[in-house]
């Protein structure tokens, strides 16, 4: 399979463990544990809960499922090798979230977000913000087939343009991400669009064709939903940006030359150069523009009384590696025109890693698979499959923590039953991509929304309700089946 998503690639035949002496009850202990724990804990800290408690929380709800684990007749080691193997898997991702924090150090200090805001604030006003940072996110992401993409270049872009407007961050975030995930949905280059049809036993080109049934009209709504929250939105900011576009150009040396950075990443994307070397790329050409563009900046940075090579080297070095600023009076701009490098990023990668301990354990005790049997036996119709179907992915999204556990198991567990009751691997590809990828940025502690939260700087919690298109796809796949729309039957002989 290739792929240009920036997150993690996973085998298609990733291994399953099975456990015949789990049942469904002593599989769902973990979880309890775990969603009361975590209910209790943001309950106390508020916001603070990712600073650090909800990460030991899913270390404790590890232990829990170590537990049974153990009860359960499988070796702590079996239990430590699954870990292992997760957090093998999210090496990628946490390399990409270190490049991530690197870029955009750079990308401040060079002037290169600041001009995005500053021409953004020219162009887009509070009306029409939010159906606008759909449309952008939508088209980047089919182009470069990575909502990972989308968020880390435009999309701390539009988060500052939106900060300047005085538009609420979480309604940004959701809009932002809404448009990421219908082009991570339905581009061929995205790797879960590869993946779903994979597992589900259909081809790509159908399976796209076969989703657009379903996304075209869920994207429809959730742009329509946004233009309404435009026309009545009353920004906490002033509409009038011109004090704020007056700041920035006295504080940046503004130029639209900058502009071709962010377009020769997105371009190497596209080109299929792998994300790592694009980020990496892109962060060294942040570094030179800021040289070029900002010299008095990297001067301050670096410390020194004029710009040489040690001056020069430490101050795009601290840009990439730790928090930087850039000096202003405009109180609207002080959040604007910060960053933290690769140090910002260490919050999430430390939630991803204790993310898949938990996740690692639930999958070595068996506790995954006895799950998706669970929810696959308790339905026998075919609106009840797809609802099994549907479950099985959330469910793998809040226990696995990790998005294409909830594409693999439940691919591999659901194939044969859709072929026995009749209906084309292409339903079942469908319904993984609207419930099992778009979903998985909803949950604070998977890799999705551990990733995003950290990239965007938005709490999961603050921005979930308004990812429309990402909660509103699992209903859209529901009603189709319901109502009887579109579900293709196997060809008979």
């Amino acid at each position: 399979m290739e792929s240009q998503d920036i997150k993690p690639k996973v085998p298609q035949d990733e291994h399953i463990v099975e456990n015949k002496d789990l049942n469904i009850w002593e599989a769902l202990i973990p979880v309890i544990a775990l969603v009361g724990m975590l209910a209790y804990n943001v309950y106390t800290f508020g916001e603070d809960a990712l600073s650090g408690s909800n990460q030991f929380i899913l270390l404790l709800g590890g232990a829990v499922a170590a537990i049974v684990g153990v009860f359960n007749k499988v070796k702590f080691e079996q239990m430590i090798e699954e870990v292992a193997e997760n957090v093998k898997s999210t090496a990628s991702s946490i390399l990409i979230l270190l490049m991530v924090g690197a870029l955009a150090g750079t990308w401040l200090i060079s002037g290169i977000i600041p001009t995005m805001i500053y021409y953004g604030l020219q162009v887009l006003n509070p009306t029409i913000f939010l159906a606008a940072c759909v449309i952008i996110c939508a088209i980047i992401s089919v182009a470069t087939g990575s909502s990972w993409t989308t968020s880390a270049t435009v999309g701390i872009a539009l988060i500052g343009i939106a900060d300047a407007l005085g538009v609420p961050l979480g309604m940004t975030a959701g809009a932002i991400l809404s448009g990421a995930y219908f082009g991570d949905k339905i581009s061929p280059m995205s790797d879960t669009t590869n993946l779903a049809p994979a597992m589900a036993g259909t081809d790509l080109f159908t399976h796209i064709r076969y989703m657009l049934i379903t996304t075209v009209p869920t994207i429809i709504i959730t742009l329509i939903v946004f233009v309404i929250i435009g026309l009545n939105l009353e920004p906490n900011g002033s509409a009038d940006t011109n004090e704020i576009l007056q700041s920035i150009k006295s504080a940046i040396n503004v130029s639209p030359w900058l502009f071709v950075v962010p377009v020769i990443v997105i371009v190497l994307i596209v080109k299929k150069t792998p994300p790592l070397i694009a980020l990496l790329f892109g962060t060294i050409l942040g570094g030179i523009a800021a040289l070029i563009f900002q010299p008095n900046i990297v001067i301050a940075i670096g410390g020194g009384a004029n710009l040489d090579f040690s001056t020069g080297y430490k101050g795009i070095m601290n840009a990439i590696t730790t928090d930087t600023f850039i000096p202003t009076d405009n109180d609207a701009l002080k959040g604007l025109f910060k960053a933290g490098g690769m140090a910002k990023m260490m919050g999430t990668i430390w939630l991803i890693l204790c993310a898949m301990v938990f996740g690692g354990i639930m999958d070595a005790i068996g506790a995954l698979t006895t799950i998706s049997k669970a929810l696959l036996k308790l339905f026998h119709t075919t609106f009840g499959l797809f609802a099994s179907t549907v479950a099985s992915c959330l469910a793998l999204n809040i226990t696995a923590s990790d998005q294409y556990l909830a594409i693999v198991v439940p691919g591999k567990m659901y194939a044969k039953a859709f072929s026995d009751k009749g209906l084309a691997p292409e339903n079942l590809s469908r319904t993984l991509e609207d419930s099992g990828t778009v979903t998985s940025v909803l949950v604070p502690w998977n890799t999705c929304g551990a990733y995003q939260s950290g990239v965007l700087g938005v709490d999961t919690m603050h921005y979930a309700g308004y990812a429309i298109f990402n909660w509103l796809s699992p209903f859209t796949t529901l009603l189709f089946a319901a109502l009887k729309i579109k579900i293709k039957e196997l060809a008979k002989d």
